[in-house]
């Protein structure tokens, strides 16, 4: 049977795992059990998503959380659209704190009399189970609660130190949650409102299979797929919105979260659906020229197949060839330059210049001396090395660009890029 925690209740005696969340303000500190702190949502990455779920016109009823960890994302759910949440976790330590950080929520907002913390609940339980649980919360509430839910999220849990995740790594299995609770997810106008919180290391035909899962239950329900980045050249978070929950007429969406707190988030919709392709540009191996311009853009962005879509908000060019596709720094060649007036579109460029001098060395220590030289002909100050380089070579490398530049009297900030497959350097100037 499951066990009941009451958030008002809820005290973190024995729990000694907690730590300030850096993304939330005033230094809010969070409960975690079970060395669940690197699996927990971060605060500001939570909040940006319950605000996005707020557009949604999700049915009524309470949202479930049936696999919810440190309770964040849920606690940010309930807080936001203000409704009773209902969390669900197997290792008793992890849903207390999950019950305490539900409470810290309400006491940092001051709501602690406010009908959706009153009404939450946090069960120590099979998150697969919905008829037991359901059962429970209806003998502690009673006519309290609904007996249906608007919103099921779901954040299985996964191998930490994997390359690669497949949905068999997944605990709960997503079959076996989507049977236990298909007859209590209350009916929208787009159907039942779903959110699962997968791995972003998905490959695409792993994300069609999540798809082909969702359809044996739900056929043909409205999906979002979701990308959100923190800026570090990786997808950080990856997620399939369904039914109610997601946007209609969009197939993907990019979500690059601020790099302050309390700014708004980058959004950029449209895609195709998955089945039509990953929608990934394709790589053209031309020769680099002078005068062109390089720029490097937000590889999660790119992941997402979304990058094309964007690209035609900045710039009216026709053609735009694609130097590097994959890895941390996709590279792009265009004529004129990008229009990035607004903030938001610069939070998706690395770097942006016009190539000034090419230069056919190796990237080595070795010859810092020679390269230094092209650099000051074309009076630049600073140089970004952005380019692969053996991590424990790239320091040393960049120091002693560094080094020399500043003995000398340059104007111009620039950066470097490789040439794919050749030794050729492309040194750009900073635009």
């Amino acid at each position: 049977m499951p066990t009941t925690l009451n958030p008002i209740t809820a005290v973190s005696d024995g729990l000694t795992e907690s730590a300030p969340d850096s993304t939330a303000p005033q230094g809010l500190v969070f409960y975690h059990a079970s060395e669940g702190k690197p699996l927990a949502t971060p605060w500001q990455v939570a909040l940006i998503r319950s605000q996005l779920l707020a557009q949604a016109a999700l049915p009524e009823g309470i949202l479930l959380d049936c696999a919810c960890g440190s309770g964040i994302q849920l606690a940010a759910h309930a807080s936001v659209l203000q409704r009773p949440a209902l969390g669900v976790e197997l290792d008793p330590n992890r849903a207390q704190a999950s019950a305490v950080n539900l409470r810290t929520i309400a006491e940092q907002r001051n709501e602690m009399s406010a009908p959706w913390l009153t009404r939450s609940r946090i069960m120590i339980g099979d998150g697969r189970a919905g008829a037991e649980i359901m059962s429970e919360l209806q003998g502690e509430l009673g006519g309290l609660t609904s007996d249906k839910i608007a919103l099921l999220h779901l954040d299985p849990a996964r191998p930490r130190n994997s390359r690669t995740h497949g949905l068999d790594e997944m605990q709960p299995r997503l079959d076996e949650v989507f049977a236990g609770w298909q007859p209590f997810l209350q009916e929208g106008r787009n159907g039942p409102s779903l959110l699962l919180d997968l791995s972003p290391r998905l490959t695409h035909d792993q994300r069609l299979e999540v798809e082909a899962l969702v359809d044996l239950t739900w056929p043909g329900l409205q999906r979002t797929w979701v990308w959100t980045s923190r800026g570090r050249g990786r997808v950080d978070r990856l997620a399939l919105w369904l039914g109610s929950a997601a946007s209609e007429g969009i197939a993907r969406r990019f979500v690059r979260v601020p790099p302050t707190l309390g700014d708004q988030p980058t959004l950029v919709n449209g895609g195709r659906r998955l089945l039509h392709g990953a929608g990934h540009p394709i790589a053209v191996n031309r020769p680099p020229r002078r005068g062109e311009r390089i720029s490097i853009l937000d590889a999660a962005l790119v992941e997402s197949g979304l990058a094309d879509d964007w690209l035609k908000t900045v710039s009216k060019e026709e053609s735009i060839a694609w130097g590097v596709v994959e890895g941390r720094r996709p590279q792009i060649h265009h004529t004129h330059p990008l229009r990035l007036d607004a903030p938001q579109d610069r939070l998706l460029v690395q770097a942006t210049g016009r190539v000034v001098a090419l230069a056919r060395m190796p990237l080595e220590l070795g010859h810092v001396d020679q390269l230094v030289e092209v650099l000051l002909e074309h009076d630049i100050a600073r140089l970004t090395v952005r380019a692969s380089v053996a991590p424990e070579i790239q320091p040393k490398l960049q120091g002693a660009i560094d080094r020399q530049l500043g003995r000398r009297h340059g104007r111009r900030d620039a950066f470097l890029v490789q040439q794919p497959g050749d030794e050729m350097l492309l040194i750009c100037v900073s635009e």
